[in-house]
């Protein structure tokens, strides 16, 4: 190796290194491409053999400088569009920095006292911007493991009434824990109930069009015919920011005795403005509820928060045997690593501390605010347009709709906008990619960055004229 492993090894030099390619990366992202395809071909170049001798420390973090920050998607820049995708604050960069040059392990308060308080702390201030006081909560790794955390603990609490041992014995030879759903149900919850056992299959969708709006009554009957069952809604869906009406889910679930899990990951900041906090009425009637970070609140990934009415059920779900090196079940402390499905964690409460504690609840508010208005603008603009069509309401940072010239069957604009999609993805000065809504498909673009401003708004839809009239000849 050229360089050794010594612990007299100073690192400080290969820290400066990334600080000053940082500072050029930063002040680049109000100009530079989401995208650059020239970039990427040059990724190559950190491809190879893993050599016997290392290429030293200087060697390959500036190989790495030059080669990866071109090629990568500046996803946290203002004009990422595609999927939810948020930013990255300053607190929260600086955050995270600070997260890895103390490489807490999470887990156990033993093994970070800090990482264990910081974490205790944030989600009291994350259950207090949601309205969720009392409730028990751990950081996760992003909306996916949030959903598994939830419907584990609705898995525990359907155990226990109907008779079943989970914890030791599993699901083996046992009825089936009924899901239901409406039509905004997201593949995260597929995939956490494939991870538990109960299958993709398991969700009954109870949709009453085809834009996936809940059908209430069909809810209603198929709880009436079963016995415990988790009901799951939708807060935010990803295609229009659109919710289930949470509240009125609430009721059918304290009717049948049911467990209500509210999917919030793209819609749970929304509580932080008056104009759409009510689209979460009733949350606080739910029984567990998932959130992104790397959404609205802008940290990097990977962040998710799971909340848990009844907080025993968390331990129930997640606490492992016993062992001789650890206290385990007998430990005063709270330890997050027997209240998820990790042991070992990354610390993640320490840029959502810092991103909090710098911005505080105002500072996202007017964010959250922004975002919304910025919506509304680009919504508004494109039912200025002749040629494009808003294809559903602007409720949240979501806009669904589609670039629609005269003259073309439903299966000829499906086609002009797959193109449209491609097209932008290669182009790359801004990002949006295509969904498909009510059997169309359309351009989705979301606002949660908090960089995004109008100019980039305004770009977006320069960029896309540009590649709609070039599609058109």
């Amino acid at each position: 190796m050229t360089d050794d492993l010594d612990p007299a090894v100073d690192t400080v030099d290969l820290l400066t290194r990334v600080q000053l390619a940082a500072q050029d990366y930063l002040a680049s992202l109000r100009h530079r491409p989401v995208r650059d395809l020239a970039a990427e071909k040059a990724l190559a170049g950190l491809e190879f053999e893993l050599p016997s001798a290392g290429l030293g420390g200087d060697a390959a973090i500036d190989r790495m400088l030059e080669i990866a920050v071109p090629g990568a998607i500046a996803s946290t820049g203002g004009r990422f569009f595609h999927f939810i995708v948020g930013g990255c604050t300053p607190a929260a960069l600086a955050g995270d920095w600070i997260t890895s040059l103390l490489d807490q392990n999470a887990g156990a308060w033993v093994t970070s006292p800090l990482a264990t308080r910081l974490e205790t702390v944030v989600l009291a201030w994350l259950k207090d911007l949601f309205g969720l006081p009392g409730w028990g909560g751990v950081l996760v790794t992003g909306g996916t493991a949030a959903n598994l955390v939830g419907l584990c603990s609705a898995r525990q609490w359907w155990a226990d009434r109907v008779g079943i041992d989970v914890t030791a014995r599993g699901l083996h030879d046992t009825q089936r824990l009924v899901v239901v759903s409406g039509g905004y149900v997201h593949p995260s919850v597929h995939k956490a109930l494939q991870i538990m056992g109960l299958g993709t299959d398991s969700v009954r969708v109870c949709a009453k069009d085809p834009a996936g709006r809940v059908d209430l009554d069909a809810i209603a009957e198929t709880l009436a015919r079963t016995g415990p069952a988790v009901i799951v809604a939708t807060a935010g869906d990803v295609n229009t920011g659109d919710f289930d009406p949470i509240d009125q889910l609430a009721d059918l679930a304290e009717r049948y005795g049911a467990w209500l899990h509210v999917d919030a990951a793209c819609g749970a900041f929304a509580a932080l403005s008056p104009d759409t906090a009510p689209l979460l009425n009733g949350l606080a009637r739910a029984h567990s509820v998932a959130a992104d970070g790397h959404k609205w609140l802008n940290v990097p990934y990977e962040s998710g928060f799971a909340f848990v009415r009844d907080g025993d059920l968390l331990r129930a779900s997640f606490q492992a045997p016993d062992a001789g090196y650890l206290k385990g079940s007998t430990d005063p402390h709270t330890n997050f690593g027997s209240l998820g499905p990790e042991g070992s964690r990354r610390a993640r409460a320490l840029p959502i501390w810092a991103t909090l504690a710098a911005y505080g609840r105002d500072g996202y508010r007017r964010m959250v605010e922004r975002h919304l208005e910025l919506a509304r603008y680009l919504g508004e603009r494109v039912q200025q347009a002749p040629d494009m069509e808003l294809l559903a309401d602007v409720t949240l940072n979501i806009v669904c709709f589609r670039f629609r010239p005269a003259g073309l069957s439903e299966s000829a604009l499906n086609g002009i906008n797959a193109a449209l999609g491609i097209a932008l993805l290669s182009d790359g000065r801004v990002y949006a990619g295509t969904t498909t809504y009510c059997g169309r498909t359309a351009l989705r673009p979301s606002i949660v960055s908090w960089r995004t401003t109008k100019d980039d708004i305004d770009l977006f839809l320069d960029v896309v004229r540009e590649l709609a009239d070039e599609l058109m000849g």
